[in-house]
């Protein structure tokens, strides 16, 4: 699905995924329900703060493939990769998600 590169868009991909994995019998509150969600809402999140271009919109593309989840968002910027981060200092508020979707994921990357 796409959905606008808004903070918006990006609460609405997460619903989105809330229902979606509910429906393919992975319950609400389950450790695997939780997991797959904050990893479609940080990569949400950053699509529309890191990757943002006006009227362009970002897409969510669930899947299920045997048993994992493949969880896939594409920002508007094409160009432009995510750069490599040192870890985040603990007086810094943000610079974690990625570090919070590899610990979640089994595989990740771009």
């Amino acid at each position: 699905m796409r959905f606008s590169s808004t903070p918006r868009g990006a609460r609405l991909a997460r619903g989105l995924a809330d229902e979606r994995l509910d429906a393919w019998g992975i319950p609400y509150g389950s450790d695997a329900h939780d997991a797959l969600l904050l990893i479609v809402a940080e990569l949400s999140s950053n699509a529309v703060r890191h990757g943002h271009v006006s009227g362009r919109d970002f897409r969510l593309r669930l899947s299920a493939e045997g048993t994992a989840i493949r969880v896939e968002v594409t920002d508007t910027r094409g160009e432009r990769l995510p750069a490599p981060t040192s870890p985040a200092s603990p007086d810094q508020e943000g610079g974690r998600g990625l570090l919070l979707v590899a610990a979640l994921a089994d595989r990740w990357g771009w």
